[in-house]
């Protein structure tokens, strides 16, 4: 049969049916585009040597003045700075007891140590430490009670439990000496509360983590019930950063990674510092911190569309007076802050039902603020990015860029992604850049009952191409204080999560990593008659181990549109296949390029099939 080149169109185009996307390309899993070709992304290999605690949904990396590279790194239960390749617990603390105030029990037989500190104020798994502690006398020893410790369960607001451990972490039984309560000196101190890796919108049941309060209760939605997402920016070598609808803290970088962040309202010389923010940043060109939706000046209560802002390169005076440059201003629309991002020449300031520029003007007035779009939104707070001078964002309704207004972007998977979004679970959407390929790429939970974030889909911005994807990740810093994109996985087990480099050799942390192309339906004609294909000339080009590479190809097939298409012929393609006989026959024909082994990546060329027009029978 003569040869035929098939030149299929690129991106992945979902907006129809496989039908409608003939000659084109209509799924992909860990495929990119480049210059019109489909390609296997890079792999990725941890970054951390050992695991955090918590999911992180937050990646912010900086320098000092020596030029040592800090990354903050804030999960739903701690705050670390990595250094290296160690992650450093700098979560700060709430509050920190009067030496006796703690005192301590234990049964025998039991694990269950019971902590009694009068209104403590702690939650479930918050952590606590505890120091100067005497042994029970028996196995629940000094060493075993001064350590770290995560709560375990509430009996009331005076008395919590812990499960007592050894300082290698194993599980310690107390025995029938242990009758003391730990001696007069003990101190606990507790860490800011944790918060958790679900989003709850409202309150009631169920807004609090599982296990607090009594069964059946209605709850406040305080900081403890919220999906705990965190912003931060750098103070020249310092880092600001805030737990969302929660305090901000500061962290300084001289002081060493054994110290930890302190709440801004405790820095010398603080004046009116908000208590409470949504989002915080830090303005490059002028040196203001700037908190979003922050408490009044003079009150604790929130107002969810506030942007206050401290005195010019100062972190803790926020008192307006004439001789500063601090202020507030209330943004005029919408419910609520849903986030804001910096741009070279202005902030942007997304609400609930609008968009916003605040842009450095100087005194009187400081900050300028001006209404962009009266309709369109952000779908989560992370779900913007800036590159190369242009803000991508993603709303309920589509994606959209920035550019000096506000326009929407042509999608050729849009519906396919928005429907396909648990919207219970949105504020966990985030934006990501990776520069080296022009690639946006959105992460998002795909499915109803998908708890967390399971999908991708990337936009390539200098081809204006589409492609769709697996891959769990909660947060994503691309190159540029570091030498390559890092990002976070997104395991619910607390002690198994990692940050991990990407775009390093063509595997998932040293194991294979599949990836797949497949295109919409080819026919000839009209779809009238059969199309004949017995052979198949490959054009791939292979990097990595070559010798080991191969991929697998399948041709399905079927007789109509709404026919489920079958395996009619597979081929193996090596570097060394010239070319592979096959047998196929139908109306409708789908080519499928898939690969599952490991240390080897693949560019796709062309096709040419040996393949010609067939009976109608």
């Amino acid at each position: 049969m003569p040869l035929q080149k098939i030149q299929f169109a690129p991106g992945v185009n979902k907006e129809g049916t496989e039908y409608t996307a003939d000659s084109g390309w209509f799924d992909s899993d860990k495929i990119r585009f480049r210059k019109g070709r489909p390609e296997k992304i890079g792999g990725w290999t941890k970054y951390t040597e050992g695991s955090f605690l918590g999911v992180c949904r937050s990646i912010y990396a900086w320098a000092s003045l020596a030029v040592v590279k800090y990354i903050g790194l804030g999960t739903n239960l701690k705050f670390y700075v990595v250094e290296g390749v160690a992650a450093n617990d700098i979560t700060p603390l709430r509050a920190t007891t009067s030496a006796g105030d703690v005192t301590f029990s234990a049964s025998n037989g039991s694990s269950t140590v019971t902590v009694t500190d009068t209104s403590n104020g702690a939650a479930k798994n918050d952590f606590v430490t505890f120091s100067d502690a005497a042994s029970l006398g028996g196995t629940i020893t000094a060493a075993v009670l001064n350590q770290e410790y995560q709560i375990a369960g509430l009996s009331s607001a005076n008395v919590y439990t812990i499960v007592a451990k050894d300082t290698s972490g194993d599980t310690v039984t107390a025995n029938s000496s242990d009758s003391g309560n730990g001696g007069s000196a003990v101190v606990g101190a507790y860490q800011i509360t944790t918060g958790i890796n679900t989003y709850v919108s409202a309150v009631g049941w169920g807004a609090s983590p599982w296990g607090d309060g009594t069964w059946g209760s209605g709850a406040a939605l305080g900081i403890s019930g919220q999906l705990r997402l965190y912003s931060q920016d750098n103070f020249g070598e310092d880092l600001i950063f805030n737990v969302r609808n929660g305090g901000i803290y500061y962290w300084d970088q001289s002081s060493g990674l054994d110290v930890r962040g302190v709440n801004i309202t405790s820095l010398g010389g603080a004046s009116n510092c908000p208590t409470v923010a949504a989002q915080v940043l830090v303005s490059d060109n002028d040196q203001h911190i700037i908190a979003f939706g922050a408490n009044t000046l003079g009150s604790a209560a929130q107002d969810p569309l506030l942007v206050r802002w401290s005195d010019q390169e100062s972190a803790a005076d926020w008192t307006p007076t004439a001789t500063n440059t601090s202020g507030g201003v209330r943004v005029n629309s919408g419910s609520a802050i849903v986030g804001a991002i910096q741009t070279r020449q202005e902030i942007l300031i997304w609400t609930d039902t609008s968009l916003h520029s605040m842009r450095f003007v100087g005194a009187p007035f400081v900050f300028q603020f001006t209404t962009l779009s009266a309709d369109v939104s952000m779908i989560s707070p992370n779900a913007a990015v800036n590159a190369r001078g242009n803000v991508f964002f993603m709303d309920k309704t589509g994606f959209y860029v920035y550019n000096g207004a506000v326009q929407q972007l042509p999608c050729s998977v849009q519906d396919y992604v928005l429907s396909g979004i648990n919207m219970s679970q949105a504020f966990k959407v985030f934006a990501a850049e990776n520069n080296a390929f022009s690639e946006i790429i959105w992460f998002y939970p795909a499915g109803a009952g998908t708890p967390d974030i399971t999908n991708y889909v990337s936009f390539n911005y200098a081809e204006n191409l589409w492609a769709v994807g697996t891959l769990a990740r909660g947060a994503w810093l691309d190159s540029g204080v570091l030498n390559g994109p890092v990002a976070s996985s997104v395991v619910t087990d607390t002690e198994a999560n990692y940050l991990y480099s990407h775009e390093v050799g063509y595997d998932d942390d040293g194991s294979a990593m599949t990836a797949y192309i497949e295109s919409g339906d080819l026919e000839i004609g009209d779809g009238e008659r059969f199309t004949m294909i017995n052979r198949v000339v490959p054009d791939f080009n292979f990097s990595g181990d070559t010798d080991d590479a191969s991929i697998a190809m399948t041709i399905k097939g079927s007789n109509f549109p709404l026919e489920t298409a079958s395996t009619l012929a597979t081929a193996t393609i090596t570097s060394s296949t010239t070319q592979s006989d096959i047998r196929a026959r139908a109306r409708h024909t789908i080519l499928r390029v898939e690969s599952s082994g490991a240390g080897f990546g693949w560019r796709l060329g062309g096709f040419r099939f040996g393949m010609r027009q067939d009976g109608r029978r």
